[in-house]
């Protein structure tokens, strides 16, 4: 019985050891080490990885693509894992174009996983690699904005850099809501292996944006600039098509302009958007604008008599004169439209006053920017005319009334012809229409700038430019074309010289709209200095009529008149 009792305490003692043991142990490793252990667990069952959103794809308003992404295949080796140096430099050299001396740089590095040989190798290299089926030899994809529509749009778009910011354009822009997000993510792993993610990558992605940009007219646009560039030996230029109801861009086309898909060899003087960026004196298509502000003032009328019996207007010792010195004798205000009278344009600014002339300045928006939704707008100070204001400059007010010593961008210009031929109103101009399915409404910057008669007028007046004035290359058989021309000398400082005055160079211009008596696209076309012709009747006139016969037949729009059309 003693042994028997010796042995049964013996495990009863036992056990009891062993369960505090067992117990201790338990306690270190719940209490104790538990946050430790737990972590542990957690690494084996939770991976964390970073996500990167993908940039936001940019669409023309016909759904074609403007900028969107790309996988672009890389070669990476990984040192540690190529067995035979001399067999795996002797592959790639043979595929992708890298200094031997360089490969062996990378290969000395042999604790490292990866080392990038080559970016943007292209597919049919990246397959090569691949069929080559040699350990340590990889390709990686990287994401690259890419530009299907190539040089056209390429001011409107701008590019992406390397360091993946927009620049210029739409990119910079909106740069900070068509980038792609980063997020660092749960991978967590169920026991059948099944990894599971808090987030899609999708909800990473940047918005999407869809422009008010139509790509076949953008395309004829360029098309036609360029042609007219070539033609008429112009150093540059830019046309803009715009809706003057709503204030959206259909069109803008420059000259010069580049490849966003190969940015980095082109001058970057030509990542500018000349029709936001560049101010201009914009000449005789100014005339429209001071002979809105008299009507509506109730100054004079359409009708209203002026007698150039001398072709000049006197300031003390300085003179301003017509186009040719020419002098009209006595004409209405619709001739001096008609026949571009510098003259009549400054009668008509006399009888307006100083005062009212700069007040109605202020309202068309000639002193602040437009506010496009595209970057780097600038605006001109207007100085002068601001000066002439305090001082009683009567010279600069005169010039001014045609369009000459007073600046403004082609964009300003265009926005508030806009507004004397819609009714009055001005429109903030814009070129994205829609930020994922979110709709962009139109803007509107100041109302009632001038009345709906007073527009009504001026409709009329600038289809006799076209029927019976200097426009009359604009007409287009079946339609009302309404227009103005323009011709102005070029400063001395816009073309890059440190002189006052003005230069022999000129900008030639039109500003035309259809169907004139109820507007659906107003366009600006504007050369810098062509050399082949003097005045803008037969430059820009012609440019715009091809343009203007485009978009009517594109849109289908319907005939104002067809009397004598079938004898054509």
């Amino acid at each position: 019985m003693k042994v028997k009792d010796l042995r049964l305490n013996l495990i009863i003692a036992f056990v009891f050891i062993a369960g505090g043991l067992f117990i201790y142990r338990l306690f270190v490793l719940q209490i104790e080490q538990g946050d430790y252990y737990k972590a542990m667990a957690q690494g084996q069952q939770v991976q964390l990885s970073e996500m990167e959103g993908e940039r936001g794809y940019v669409y023309f308003s016909n759904g074609e693509i403007l900028a969107m992404n790309k996988e672009e295949p890389y070669l990476f080796i990984s040192p540690a894992e190529i067995e035979n140096k001399e067999e795996a430099i002797e592959a790639i050299l043979k595929i992708i174009d890298v200094e031997e001396s360089f490969l062996i740089s990378l290969l000395e590095d042999e604790d490292s996983f990866y080392k990038v040989v080559k970016k943007e190798i292209g597919k049919e290299k990246a397959d090569e690699i691949k069929a080559l089926k040699l350990k340590g030899l990889y390709i990686g994809n990287d994401i690259k904005r890419y530009y299907p529509a190539g040089k056209t749009g390429s001011q409107i778009i701008g590019f992406v850099n390397r360091d993946k910011k927009g620049q210029y354009g739409i990119e910079g822009y909106y740069d900070e809501i068509i980038k792609g997000v980063s997020s660092i993510e749960k991978s967590e792993r169920n026991p059948y292996s099944f990894s599971f993610r808090g987030i899609s990558k999708d909800d990473l992605n940047g918005d999407n944006l869809t422009l008010t940009i139509d790509y076949n007219i953008q395309f004829m646009a360029e098309k036609l600039l360029e042609e007219g560039i070539e033609e008429y030996d112009a150093e540059g230029g830019n046309i803009i098509v715009m809706n003057p109801n709503t204030g959206a861009i259909i069109a803008m086309a420059q000259s010069p302009n580049f490849d966003p898909n190969n940015y980095g060899s082109s001058d970057s003087e030509h990542f500018k958007n000349t029709s936001i960026q560049e101010i201009f004196e914009p000449g005789s298509i100014f005339k429209p604008i001071t002979m809105a502000m008299a009507i509506n003032d109730g100054v004079i009328t359409a009708e209203t008599k002026y007698n150039d019996n001398l072709g000049y207007v006197q300031y003390s010792n300085e003179r301003v004169s017509n186009y040719s010195n020419k002098s009209w004798g006595e004409v209405d205000m619709t001739t001096v439209l008609k026949r571009s009278i510098n003259t009549g344009a400054i009668f008509v600014e006399k009888k307006l006053g100083h005062q009212s002339f700069y007040n109605y300045l202020e309202k068309f928006g000639y002193f602040e920017k437009s506010g496009i939704d595209l970057f780097g707008e600038v605006v001109s100070s207007n100085n002068e005319i601001k000066s002439a204001l305090k001082n009683n400059t009567e010279i600069s007010f005169g010039t001014a009334s045609f369009g000459q010593g007073i600046a403004m961008t082609p964009l300003q210009m265009i926005n508030s012809f806009s507004a004397i031929i819609n009714g009055g109103t001005l429109y903030r101009p814009y070129v994205v229409q829609k930020i994922n399915n979110q709709t962009i409404k139109p803007e509107i910057i100041r109302e009632n700038i001038i009345s709906q008669e007073t527009s009504t007028e001026l409709k009329k007046m600038l289809i006799e430019v076209v029927e019976d004035g200097f426009g009359h290359l604009a007409k287009i058989d079946g339609y009302w074309i309404g227009g103005k021309t323009g011709t102005s000398q070029i400063p001395y400082t816009s073309l890059g010289i440190n002189k006052a005055g003005y230069s022999d160079n000129t900008w030639q211009t039109f500003m035309g709209f259809a169907p004139a008596l109820n507007p659906q696209f107003i366009i600006l076309v504007k050369l810098d200095s062509p050399k082949k012709v003097k005045t803008s009747e037969y430059s820009a006139v012609p440019i715009f009529n091809k343009l203007a016969r485009y978009i009517l037949n594109y849109w289908q729009v319907p005939y104002d008149y067809t009397k004598d059309l079938d004898k054509k």
